[in-house]
């Protein structure tokens, strides 16, 4: 058994599997801390390096393309504390750390463990139910549907068509970008209809304006990840998943000009029964005919 325990965290490998435990420190992100131990089996790992400091190292590990739903739901865009791959090293602990990343090294080339993508998910994402409360709303998942429950800040669009109901079977993809405290961020539930809108996030429907909390608004990365682990894998349809702004460049479906007719229609009777001025009526209108 190879194990490293630091103030962020314990690695600990058994020659099959590396287990990564978050630590119980108030300064561990409140994200690690709720997605909880990940066990990552040795076929799932490209690769672990120790990378030493003066004062502090690292050891970060590097998993194939396709093994982690996490991974694919947040696109590398975790901050570094909240990533489970990375752990901060003490000093006086770097010959420990450096003795587990050879240890994990040596399985590898002994098991001889490709590094080209994989064609399944090798690790699972969070149980289910899962539920976030974010800036904009309350997103829930059961396995089955996406549930999302509008808070009183969210725009009056959204609070005007009720609580949005998603079924795993319609979604595309999920997209997803943390709050970064300087930036808002957003979590997007692309359906084969919605797949060409052009409604901002604050405007759009089917998705959360990430605003608020940087540290909670974080945790709808595990919303993210239960649902991607759950949709086909990314090998099942030639590979990555065809970016939004590729979709923006093909021609839209044949029913497309219907779906975006009938939004305009749901946005003309909220202006007339008064949900929506005449500003925020011309401005959503405009983001929809921009579909067009």
């Amino acid at each position: 058994m190879a194990e490293i325990i630091q103030r962020d965290g314990t690695w600990a490998f058994d020659g099959t599997t590396v287990r990564i435990t978050p630590g119980l420190h108030r300064s561990v992100p409140l994200f690690r801390q709720t997605y909880g131990e990940v066990a990552v089996p040795l076929e799932a790992v490209a690769g672990v390096v120790f990378e030493p400091e003066r004062k502090r190292g690292r050891l970060r590990m590097r998993l194939r393309e396709g093994a982690d739903p996490l991974l694919q739901a947040t696109g590398g865009r975790l901050p570094d504390p909240a990533d489970p791959y990375r752990l901060t090293v003490d000093v006086d602990r770097a010959g420990v750390a450096e003795y587990v990343a050879e240890e994990i090294r040596r399985a590898l080339m002994l098991d001889q463990i490709p590094k080209d993508p994989t064609k399944a998910y090798l690790l699972p994402g969070p149980p289910v139910p899962v539920s976030v409360r974010s800036s904009d709303g309350t997103v829930s998942f059961d396995g089955n549907q996406v549930r999302i429950d509008w808070a009183d800040t969210s725009d009056r669009v959204k609070r005007a068509t009720g609580p949005r109901i998603i079924s795993v079977a319609d979604l595309v993809q999920v997209e997803w970008l943390p709050n970064s405290g300087y930036e808002d961020g957003f979590l997007r539930f692309v359906t084969r209809e919605t797949a060409f809108s052009k409604l901002p996030p604050e405007k759009d429907p089917y998705a959360l304006d990430l605003w608020g909390s940087a540290r909670r608004d974080l945790l709808t990365a595990l919303v993210a990840t239960a649902i991607t682990s759950r949709l086909p894998h990314p090998s099942t349809r030639g590979g990555e998943l065809v970016d939004r702004r590729q979709q923006a460049a093909l021609p839209p479906p044949a029913d497309h000009h219907d779906v975006l007719l009938r939004r305009l229609r749901e946005l003309g009777e909220l202006h007339r029964d008064g949900v929506l001025t005449d500003e925020e009526f011309a401005m959503t209108k405009a983001a929809v005919l921009r579909g067009f």
